[in-house]
């Protein structure tokens, strides 16, 4: 009885008519001359992907990517609208209208030059030492661009209720510290471009050519010596190696040529204790402060400040950025003025547009619909680690309480963050964008030594994606990815838990993948495990690692288990807990066909479908190097192979090239 009464609790059942059970997925662009127990992705996706152009403003192109221009046709008529009318001074109508119309408005930015740029410029100019140029960051650390001191007041992973002062490593311009070291043909551009880039910068600021190659050749090697220190993209994933709190003096200790009492104080903080997340990092840039000369300094927080800024000056300007960020993303031309500007107001205004997409495209049916949906993937992830072989009834217990604690946010935030002190012009865009972020530096001071907020939100209501965060313990997806192909409020229920079920899943898992699982149900950084326990996870981990690093994505370049780990246990963990909460519909248990696919068949083709992405190779050798997350084509046949259910599904068998013994299956 105990099991029944397990099943019933976990179910809600969404009912669909007949009439609107129909295909919710794109039966043409799959590749039926292709084995799905060879390659499901291109099996479900093979004719799409062969047919599809990726847009010349675009480096992919798939489900993600439609959906984020579908929503950006949203947000513009709604920005649209509110530059055209004469709002109230102070509404949100009026400052996001306003936002939006003066980075449109490219004639007065054109007209401006560089003149915005100026006034710092001739400061970081006038600059006589090191200590002098810590002053001015110190100083001047709102504005956007100033910045050698990657401070952040947040959650501190030791005492979740608190927030603590994090200072982190920065300073670098291109991707990840082995672009500056690494001697294929391919990074050697890169790191060209990288100075041509400056030298363009600085010549558009009235800079001679000449002295402007030498800043941009002076710089690339203060950078290459910077990356030195830095943590690589695998060490940054471990939480306990990037958790170093310590006393503000013996940060002075550490770092003795930066007097941080004096920073603090003009950076407006008061802290006792300073979590250190890359120590090296600060111990080097102690060292080269006092040893570079000034005058490289100076150039080099000249061209952080230019580059940040760029998007918002002319057009000389925002070629230049373009012209070295598409060696990366294989980008072919700029994206149209109001794509751009659409996603500044969105990042820049957050919930004052946030709530006006939310009334006009997100239904109260819909966030009903997934929140049953949560409940539900929550209700099987339980009944998952009670079924567990190998943990013991202890550690299981923890879980449990974890799994429990987890908030749960959807849609949208319930309390929305207002934006009463920043002041919106219609004629003056780069003013505009230091009003904003002086906005959030003064909020950000602000929750110095406060209890934790846990009704932040880490991402804006429009974006398509989700997010699980391990210090507040908690899962969030917003309206923008709570729509076609992840969820369609009519679709039937295998469509539906293979898509945004899938997400859902994966997000849950997070709170106990290779990183989530070190932070206890209240999100503090503690071993909650039993020692015997832990290690049997790791033992399982390792298959991950050595599984993927066997995957090809381009010539020689191979997945990174490693840097991925965390990503591909929530995929194989999200197709589990989905599949086990689909198993319990009614639709899976009748075995229905609908369009010529079993339940379980219609899961796995929606899961693969969410997945669907072409995309350039410059775009995927950076992703491949910098991303958490496997290329696409790994998310689905990666967590497949491991998972009994698709090969009965489809009937996979030894000699398929997605087979693996039952006993190799990782779960």
């Amino acid at each position: 009885m105990k099991r029944l009464v397990i099943i019933i609790v976990l179910i809600t059942i969404y009912q669909v008519t007949q009439a609107q059970k129909t295909n919710y997925f794109d039966k043409t662009g799959m590749d039926n001359t292709i084995n799905p127990a060879d390659n499901f992705f291109l099996y479900a996706n093979g004719t799409w992907i062969k047919n599809a152009t990726i847009p010349d403003d675009q480096s992919r192109w798939g489900g993600f990517n439609i959906l984020y221009q579908d929503n950006l046709k949203k947000l513009r008529t709604i920005l649209e609208e509110a530059a055209s009318k004469n709002n109230p001074k102070g509404s949100a109508a009026q400052k996001i209208g306003d936002y939006y119309a003066s980075g449109m408005d490219t004639i007065a930015i054109e007209k401006l030059g560089y003149e915005p740029l100026k006034p710092m410029l001739q400061k970081i100019d006038a600059l006589k030492d090191y200590k002098e140029l810590l002053h001015f960051i110190a100083e001047n650390y709102a504005t956007p661009g100033i910045d050698l001191i990657g401070l952040n007041i947040e959650t501190d992973e030791k005492n979740s209720i608190k927030n603590i002062t994090t200072i982190s490593q920065t300073g670098l311009t291109l991707p990840e510290k082995d672009y500056y070291v690494r001697t294929d043909a391919k990074t050697i551009e890169q790191r060209k471009k990288m100075a041509e880039y400056a030298t363009t910068l600085f010549t558009l600021t009235d800079t001679d050519l000449s002295n402007a190659q030498k800043a941009a050749n002076d710089i690339l090697a203060l950078e290459t010596a910077i990356a030195k220190s830095h943590s690589s993209q695998v060490e940054l994933r471990d939480p306990i190696k990037n958790y170093n709190k310590m006393s503000l003096a013996d940060l002075q200790k550490k770092s003795p040529n930066i007097n941080w009492q004096e920073i603090f104080t003009l950076m407006g903080i008061k802290a006792d204790s300073i979590d250190v997340q890359q120590p090296q990092y600060f111990k080097t840039l102690d060292t080269l402060l006092a040893t570079q000369p000034i005058t490289i300094w100076k150039n080099k927080i000249k061209f952080d400040y230019i580059a940040h800024n760029a998007n918002a000056l002319t057009k000389p300007f925002r070629n230049a950025q373009f012209e070295f960020g598409k060696v990366f993303s294989g980008q072919k031309i700029q994206q149209e003025r109001w794509k751009t500007m659409i996603n500044a107001t969105d990042q820049g205004l957050r919930d004052l547009l946030g709530q006006l997409y939310a009334q006009k495209y997100f239904p109260p049916e819909a966030k009903k619909r997934i929140d049953e949906l949560v409940n539900n993937l929550q209700k099987a992830f339980q009944y998952r680690i009670e079924k567990l072989d190998w943990m013991s009834a202890t550690t299981k217990q923890r879980a449990q309480e974890k799994l429990k604690a987890i908030i749960k946010k959807v849609g949208y935030p319930d309390q929305w963050k207002n934006f009463d002190h920043v002041t919106i012009s219609r004629n003056d865009y780069f003013a505009n964008r230091q009003s904003v972020a002086l906005h959030n530096y003064k909020k950000m001071i602000k929750k110095l030594n406060k209890p934790v907020d846990k009704t932040d939100w880490i991402i804006t209501v429009p974006t398509v994606n989700a997010y699980y965060q391990p210090v507040n313990n908690e899962i969030a997806f917003p309206a923008g990815i709570l729509q076609p192909p992840f969820f369609d409020l009519n679709a039937d229920d295998a469509i539906n838990y293979g898509g945004i079920g899938m997400v859902i899943g994966h997000e849950i898992t997070h709170g106990f993948d290779d990183m989530g699982r070190q932070f206890d149900k209240d999100g503090n950084l503690k071993e909650w495990w039993l020692p015997e326990d832990a290690d049997k996870f790791k033992e399982k981990a390792k298959l991950v690692v050595n599984q993927y690093n066997q995957y090809t994505v381009l010539d020689s370049l191979h997945v990174n288990g490693e840097l991925t780990l965390g990503e591909n246990l929530a995929d194989i963990g999200g197709i589990a807990i989905a599949y086990d909460a689909f198993k319990l519909t009614e639709q899976a248990k009748s075995n229905e066909k609908i369009d010529g696919f079993t339940p379980e068949q219609r899961f796995f083709i929606s899961i693969a479908r969410i997945w669907r992405v072409k995309t350039k190779d410059a775009y995927m050798r950076t992703y491949v190097n910098t991303n958490p997350h496997s290329p696409a084509k790994w998310r689905v046949n990666g967590p497949l192979m491991n998972f009994t259910p698709f090969y009965k599904a489809f009937d996979v068998k030894p000699g398929d090239k997605m087979y693996k013994p039952e006993n190799e299956r990782i779960t």
